[in-house]
């Protein structure tokens, strides 16, 4: 799959609190796995300090934002290999900075969950996202709200989907502690 470049312009101020452009540039997509994943802003704190000057992009992050933050990316899921070798579950959490004591039922090598409310913009293509017992097909244009879920993103097509996250940290669910198996 071809890795994309996308252009992020961030805004600010200069020390004479001018309102400007303090980046505007091509985010290059690092590669993941079969995937490609471009970083564009992660913030640590509630409220958000928007004073700053630093390109909050080269924070260090797994998926999930940092506690009382929120991160914003845009992740290409390039189609899932047919007869593709078994995965390490444990180890591909690990990779995504997620706590395996923290998760749920596996139903996919990809399941995963955290504690944020997502908001996923399908941007390009079309995807599954499995649930606990169930599944969405979504394609371009679709808007997900995603409270804390269970899920696995599965690309059965034969197109890369392009899906823009934005996570913001939120409270442990209650249903957590209820430890669904199927």
């Amino acid at each position: 799959m071809e890795l994309k470049s996308t252009r992020r312009i961030v805004t600010g101020h200069d020390p004479q609190g001018k309102a400007v452009v303090l980046f505007d540039s091509a985010m290059a997509a690092k590669q993941r796995g079969a995937n490609g994943i471009t970083l564009f802003w992660v913030t640590s704190e509630f409220p958000v300090d928007a004073a700053g000057s630093a390109d909050r992009a080269q924070t260090a992050i797994g998926v999930p934002p940092p506690e009382n933050g929120t991160v914003l990316r845009i992740v290409d899921f390039a189609p899932a290999a047919p007869h593709a070798a078994p995965v390490d579950h444990h180890q591909i959490l690990l990779a995504m900075g997620i706590d395996p004591a923290t998760q749920g039922y596996a139903r996919h090598a990809n399941t995963h969950r955290t504690r944020t409310i997502d908001y996923a913009i399908v941007l390009e293509g079309e995807i599954e996202m499995l649930l606990d017992d169930s599944e969405i097909h979504v394609k371009a244009g679709d808007v997900l709200v995603q409270q804390a879920t269970n899920h696995a993103w599965v690309n059965n097509g034969t197109k890369p989907c392009r899906i823009a996250f934005i996570l913001i940290d939120a409270k442990t669910p209650s249903a957590w502690q209820k430890n669904w198996k199927p």
